[in-house]
């Protein structure tokens, strides 16, 4: 299988290095900043995503790209019938969605989308006790520290055009698509973002609260202006149970089930190492022709709600709008 990476910066390099340590055909890297690649010598280097595909002919494709060039990348890579996986967000743009989803429809390649934190343990233990339970409700709390120099790293972040928000669609995405696969796809949100400590720095969001009603029902809390990170936290109610996930922990009415970590972290603590077992699970859909779960449509659900998020300003809004 030929692979290749558009993209090599924070995110990029946990790819590339575990596209290598795995094996899985890694021959071609992009960066429209070429001295990024520098760090893989061994490795043919472009700086046009378009350039590399045409002469390289991956079979897969990983888009690790700031968030606003996802879908045009995405859409290049399905019309020709290669493969993707790309980070998270899908897309920023409400219209990119169906034109992402249809091309999916009409190509012979699959779409995969990185939301690893469905692969840890912890999680899939939850999904799993939840299929005979009926849930009730749910309540998200994210409580990060993204300052100045955070954003200061690199002139997309903190951006409406080009990063798309700021904690909804950054940080707090990955427990929006956790609630979502576990309770399902809400119809309305109630939200309200603001900006309570970078106001001179980001034109985005640093805190967000999310009241998610209708088919599912759950409610998020998200700000990345604390003095330092906390354990993102997740409680959820069915009709026989409570439960608790925090840390590497499920916590089922009061009694608490630990989980090993299942490799080394990589990149940062806060990515965790769900990355590895998605890896597995997406190749190995492609040698086996059997369907990605974590497709475009699945994808999809965490963007539609961050989107109407941002639309609602403290107003009930129907999420598929």
């Amino acid at each position: 299988m030929r692979v290749a990476v558009i993209g090599v910066g924070t995110v990029g390099k946990i790819h590339v290095d575990l596209l290598l340590d795995k094996g899985l055909g890694l021959i071609a890297i992009c960066d429209t900043d070429i001295v990024r690649c520098a760090a893989y010598p061994q490795i043919k280097a472009y700086s046009d995503y378009r350039e590399m595909i045409t002469k390289e002919k991956p079979d897969v494709v990983h888009i690790c790209t700031p968030h606003y060039l996802h879908a045009e990348m995405i859409l290049y890579a399905l019309n020709r019938n290669i493969n993707v996986l790309c980070e998270k967000p899908l897309c920023i743009r409400k219209k990119d969605i169906p034109a992402i989803l249809q091309a999916e429809l009409k190509s012979t390649a699959q779409l995969g989308v990185c939301f690893q934190n469905r692969y840890l343990p912890r999680n899939a233990y939850v999904k799993k006790f939840l299929e005979n339970e009926t849930t009730c409700c749910a309540v998200a709390t994210l409580a990060w520290e993204r300052g100045k120099e955070y954003y200061n790293s690199a002139k997309w972040r903190g951006t409406k055009d080009k990063e798309g928000g700021g904690v909804l669609i950054n940080q707090a995405i990955h427990t929006i698509d956790l609630l979502t696969w576990f309770m399902g796809m809400p119809e309305y949100i109630t939200a309200t973002v603001s900006n309570h400590t970078l106001q001179n720095v980001i034109e985005v969001e640093d805190t967000a609260s999310l009241v998610c009603t209708g088919g599912a029902e759950f409610n998020v809390f998200a700000t990345n202006g604390c003095k330092a990170d906390f354990p993102i936290e997740i409680k959820l109610k069915t009709q026989n149970h409570m439960i608790r996930l925090f840390d590497d922990k499920a916590e089922v009415d009061g009694k608490i089930f630990s989980f090993e970590n299942a490799g080394k972290f990589l990149g940062k603590a806060c990515y965790g190492w769900g990355h590895a077992p998605l890896f597995d699970d997406f190749y190995d859909c492609i040698r086996t022709s059997r369907r990605f779960s974590l497709d475009g449509q699945e994808g999809a659900k965490a963007v539609k709600i961050v989107l109407a998020a941002y639309k609602s300003n403290g107003k009930k809004t129907k999420i598929n709008d």
